[in-house]
């Protein structure tokens, strides 16, 4: 209850930060540029089991829209198995650089603790046998633990997916505020999440079940330090009625139900998701 009530106040907030014309009018879909870097990646031998997902993350797209270049510093937050990992690695390049990060240890216990405190030891080895670049040039770390020397050096930040882990396990606050630490003053965050129905109700949308409001996003982010300045329907899949018993995870990539009405969710796709850009406030 008592997130709700805060989560109340912050909406209040967030609709007079917001831009009037981004209330009104949310950024349309625009087709990412042509980049023959990007398409030599995307067609990569190595990304052969993790292309069938191109059609329902739009990566091209995704990425232009956080208005990522080769040669930039990008921080990805709780990368997982890695499907972003294979992309940006050998996008950013040699002049690039591409770092790991997930949540910081304060509020982590048990057996989640020691998977987020072991992250650093181990993903470097794993991006190095997914990309071949040497596990040497893929720096980890947990977000209580940023080195003094990465601060205010990274020009993006991505949280792909991870807002509704983040809001429930208490998160939020402490890593929002280490990724602040990170960027450069001109640096942006870019978030793609699973999108509930606007009225859809709080006990669906606090994160157990996958999707969040979009407005409760916004509002979230704005209170830890970001402006939004941008959306995107990119990522946005009308198909997806968003209320689902067993939540998000009935649909691909997981399908929980596994054979139980299998055709249906896999002609249904990949859930509807906003995908958000948000500059670091002063």
């Amino acid at each position: 209850m008592r997130k709700a009530a805060l989560l109340s106040a912050l909406l209040l907030a967030a609709a007079a930060a917001v831009p009037a014309a981004l209330q009104a009018a949310p950024e349309a879909p625009a087709a990412a540029t042509a980049d023959p870097e990007m398409a030599k990646v995307l067609a990569d031998p190595r990304r052969d089991s993790d292309r069938v997902r191109d059609a329902f993350r739009h990566p091209a797209e995704t990425l232009a829209f956080f208005r990522i270049k080769p040669g930039m510093t990008v921080a990805d937050y709780m990368p997982s198995s890695g499907w972003y990992t294979r992309i940006l690695v050998p996008y950013l390049g040699d002049k690039g650089q591409y770092i790991g990060i997930t949540a910081g240890l304060a509020t982590a216990t048990g057996d989640t603790r020691t998977r987020l405190a072991n992250f650093p030891g181990f993903f470097p080895g794993k991006v190095a046998g997914w990309t071949g670049v040497p596990a040497a040039r893929i720096p980890a770390f947990t977000l209580d633990a940023v080195p003094a020397e990465r601060k205010g050096t990274v020009d993006r930040v991505m949280i792909m997916r991870e807002v509704h882990n983040m809001w429930p396990d208490n998160y939020l606050y402490n890593d929002l505020a280490a990724i602040r630490s990170l960027l450069k003053p001109d640096g942006l965050l870019g978030i793609e999440e699973h999108r509930a129905k606007p009225d859809a109700p709080a006990s669906y949308t606090l994160g157990t079940m996958g999707y969040m409001r979009e407005a409760d996003v916004i509002a979230l982010i704005e209170a830890h330090g970001f402006k939004l300045v941008a959306k995107s329907e990119v990522n946005a899949n009308p198909k997806d009625s968003a209320d689902w018993p067993d939540g998000v995870w009935t649909l691909p990539p997981v399908l929980t139900l596994k054979e139980k009405d299998r055709a249906k969710y896999e002609a249904i796709g990949e859930s509807d998701r906003m995908t958000l850009l948000f500059a670091k406030r002063p």
